[in-house]
Order: structure tokens, then C-alpha cells, then sequence
């Protein structure tokens, strides 16, 4: 039998306290997990709202988070917060939750298939610029005119013109600014 001090070390925070003890039950169970504080977090959040982003980031050890959420942005906020792993409540058993934290605990990362797959999709759906569209758009962010952004680039103010346009049209943009922004947010320059 696994001692305390070799167990991998595992807290739940849940504010909901049945929701909680039923975390704890399945848990305290496991062989080579023990409820101490240290270790992995597993936290339970119906949302992936700011307090649950604040409680991942503030996290001393790995966070699984075990959420009714199913929104794949919001799973890569959390993701991007610090969480390890992601499950749906509503389809997390005793076995899947034990697993995940034990995948923590050794430094990987668990999502379930479905939500995998949306972020994959999401992936795919990501807009990219080539490298001229990128100088382009990043001349045009630091306030040059096309003359300029031609001559800068040896291009003809009609290319560059053509560019922007391609830009603001693929991507279902309004105008010239309004590229540059979300370009600016989608971290695409």
C-alpha cells in the first residue's frame, strides 16, 4: 500500500460541498492518491468564467478541471490559464477523473475526445497570412501609406492595395484599421 509521503498528493476545491465530497470519494479511493494538500488541484467550476481562470493561474501544483462547460474556447482560456486537463462533468466517471490526475502528475495534459476534436476544428478555422500579407498588415499598423508600404516592400501601390483587400475580404473584414486590429488580436502579426 502506497504511504502518504509517496502518494501523489491531490486537493479538491469544489463550492459545491456534495459535488466536492463525490470528487473526494472517488479519489480517496485510488491506489497512489492521497487527499493532502500540495500536489494536484482538482478543481470544479459549472463555468470557465474569471473566478475559475483566477483559481488555475493561482494554483501552486497541476489543475484539472472537471467543468459542465463545453465550449471550446472557453476550455483553451482555461488551458491557456495553466489547467492540465478538462473534463465534462456530466461525462467524467470515478475512472476517467482518477486517470486524469494521475496523467498530471506526470506532467501531461488530458481533454476528452470530443472536445479534442472542436479544437482541432477550431484549429483549422484559424485564419493565417502568408509572410507578405503579415509586412503588409504591419506597415500598415505602424501608420504608412500605401506609396509607402510599396516602396518599403519593392511592391506596386496597386499589389499593395490588392493585398489589403484580400486581407479585409477572406476574412471578413470592414476596412484597412479594422484588419490591422484583429490581425493584432489574433497574435497573426
Amino acid at each position: 500500500m502506497t504511504t502518504l509521503e509517496t502518494a501523489v498528493h491531490v486537493r479538491v476545491v469544489a463550492a459545491d460541498p456534495f459535488l466536492r465530497a463525490g470528487l473526494e470519494a472517488a479519489l480517496s479511493t485510488a491506489p497512489g492518491l492521497a487527499l493532502a494538500p500540495g500536489g494536484i488541484t482538482v478543481l470544479a467550476s459549472d463555468d470557465i468564467d474569471g473566478d475559475a481562470l483566477r483559481a488555475i493561474e493561482s494554483a501552486e501544483g497541476a489543475v484539472v478541471l472537471v467543468t459542465r462547460q463545453r465550449d471550446a474556447a472557453a476550455a483553451v482560456r482555461a488551458l491557456g490559464a495553466g489547467a492540465c486537463a478538462v473534463l465534462h462533468r456530466d461525462r467524467t466517471g470515478p475512472d476517467t477523473l482518477v486517470a486524469a490526475v494521475r496523467a498530471a502528475a506526470t506532467g501531461h495534459g488530458t481533454l476528452p475526445p470530443g472536445l479534442l476534436d472542436d479544437l482541432v476544428r477550431m484549429r483549422a478555422e484559424t485564419p493565417s497570412l502568408d509572410p507578405r500579407e503579415q509586412a503588409v498588415l504591419r506597415m500598415v499598423a505602424d501608420g504608412h501609406e500605401t506609396a509607402e508600404i510599396a516602396t518599403a516592400l519593392s511592391y506596386s501601390s496597386r499589389t499593395v492595395s490588392a493585398i489589403v483587400h484580400d486581407i479585409t475580404h477572406r476574412l471578413r473584414l470592414k476596412n484597412r484599421a479594422h484588419a490591422v486590429a484583429y490581425a493584432l488580436r489574433q497574435g497573426l502579426i
